[in-house]
């Protein structure tokens, strides 16, 4: 009956959470079409992840794929980096053991694997059948234009990169489309990182890779549902109704081992772009918490960025459905993600459930589903500018646009969150 209860909880999230969208937003006509079809279409994954015995199947045949790559980029971290490269409890096979965790070499070598790899299917012809069919399915259920249904498929497996798919027709595409582009961007995870999470996440969440998986194919619909209420299309998208493709110009032409090298040469970019991220933002949080240091404190505890940011996120928190004991500790992971990253909340998530086994095995799954996207200051402030250098003109609206989508961005991983919490048996 308990458990009856919070799944009801995150049901009505869902729907507090939708109205808060569009209460938020423009308050102008909606299309009805599209607003069913992605609830429709976010809470049949969520049930074909949870309810049906050959979904996951499918979910622990990819989690068993993706944790073989991650083997894969161990081998070739451990070859170069040594007994630097192995996990805690590792050791080499002259006995050498491992030194503690440290994410630059035992987490960023698989960010550079996985994006080879990528780009080697990209050469081989694949991904692009892969993005071409999930495509067609946005357009055709959720009645989206061609090139917001191609931008939103591209997600499911790139970051900043899908802005590439649709280039040629960012000068011209509407305010809507271009919220709902970097709403699907900051919403979901690109493949080239979902590595860092895994390795975070595997011992307390063992499943976690295909999870991850689903997180991200859910927020998709999510966030089409979010930005589509907070600021619905009023005027003619110029690929309405037609079903686009990537432009040749964003295929790798070079041969498939030059395309491996190049994605491998594109991870470097984006593992040396988070520790970037995590060095600047880590420093000046705390530098922050030195100010914020000097007032008095607050029940028993200093006020920081986190509990101030935990303190705002309080309340969507309740929404999820998790446990009342769980509640302020999750705020704090949720309200860390926005100044510390998605990388640095997933680790907080294991760490306090390896030690204190702070939440039950359905709140951890709802908290790593609401933490699935790019959700935070630095990604808005990357994809703001990689778009605004693919179409200087509307630099000064899509600056605009980066910070609305920050909020339906982060709205859209709360409903995938509410959406497990909901459905998990």
């Amino acid at each position: 009956m308990e458990d009856f209860t919070y799944r009801l909880i995150s049901f009505c999230g869902f729907i507090i959470l939708s109205g808060i969208a569009w209460i938020t937003g423009t308050h102008n006509k909606i299309k009805i079409e599209t607003i069913l079809g992605s609830i429709f279409l976010a809470w049949l994954v969520g049930a074909l992840t949870f309810w049906f015995t050959e979904s996951r199947f499918v979910l622990e045949w990819i989690n068993d794929v993706l944790i073989a790559l991650l083997n894969a980029s161990h081998k070739g971290a451990v070859f170069i980096f040594g007994p630097l490269a192995l996990g805690p409890g590792q050791t080499l096979p002259d006995g050498t053991p491992s030194i503690g965790f440290v994410l630059a070499f035992q987490v960023f070598p698989s960010v550079i694997f996985f994006s080879a790899m990528l780009a080697g299917l990209y050469k081989l012809g694949i991904m692009q059948k892969v993005v071409q069919l999930f495509s067609k399915v946005f357009n055709r259920i959720l009645f989206l234009s061609g090139a917001e249904s191609l931008a939103a498929a591209a997600n499911l497996f790139v970051g900043i990169e899908s802005g590439l798919t649709v280039r040629p027709y960012l000068a011209k595409m509407t305010r809507s489309e271009l919220l709902t582009l970097m709403t699907c961007m900051m919403a979901t995870v690109a493949s080239t990182v979902m590595g860092i999470y895994v390795i975070a996440l595997q011992k307390t969440f063992p499943n976690i890779a295909g999870h991850l998986v689903s997180a991200s194919l859910i927020s998709i619909p999510c966030s089409i549902l979010t930005s589509k209420l907070f600021y619905p299309e009023l005027e003619q998208p110029e690929t309405l109704g037609k079903i686009n493709e990537e432009k040749k110009e964003t295929y790798h032409r070079t041969g498939l081992i030059n395309s491996l090298v190049e994605g491998g040469y594109q991870g470097i970019k984006i593992a040396i772009g988070i520790a970037t991220v995590l060095i600047i933002v880590l420093g000046l949080e705390a530098l922050f918490d030195l100010i914020l240091g000097e007032f008095p404190e607050f029940q028993g505890q200093p006020i920081s960025a986190v509990r101030l940011l935990g303190w705002l996120t309080y309340p969507f928190v309740v929404l999820l459905g998790l446990r009342p004991e769980e509640w302020e500790v999750a705020s704090q992971i949720l309200g860390s993600r926005f100044i510390e990253t998605e990388v640095s909340a997933y680790f907080s998530l294991a760490g306090l459930q390896a030690t204190d086994a702070a939440f039950t095995m359905r709140s951890m799954t709802i908290m790593t589903y609401a933490l699935c996207g790019f959700v935070h200051i630095s990604s808005m402030g990357i994809f703001i500018g990689g778009l605004s250098a693919l179409v200087p003109s509307r630099a000064n609206e899509i600056s605009i646009v980066g910070l609305q989508a920050l909020w339906t961005s982060f709205l859209a991983t709360l409903l995938t969150g509410c959406i497990a919490g909901g459905l998990l048996i």
